[in-house]
């Protein structure tokens, strides 16, 4: 399953979290608010696992690739 349709062109990367920033908070409810927050706070800790991941990745290449003498 595609999340964009494939005639259109792709969106760029960030415009989705762009988009995001932009929309008018004052229009949001109490729960909305706090169902926002839990969404964001759930992507903020996927963000920081992959974020792990490629620095444990880039530590070990570093690691293999480094001719020290």
């Amino acid at each position: 399953m595609t999340l964009f349709d494939e005639n259109e062109p792709r969106p760029s990367r960030g415009a989705a979290l762009l988009a995001l920033t932009r929309e008018d908070l004052f229009l949001f409810g109490v729960e909305e608010l706090k169902e926002r927050i839990e969404t964001l706070q759930s992507e903020i800790d996927r963000s920081r696992t992959a974020l792990d991941g490629k620095q444990s990745t880039k530590s070990a290449a570093d690691a293999l690739f480094s001719f020290k003498s």
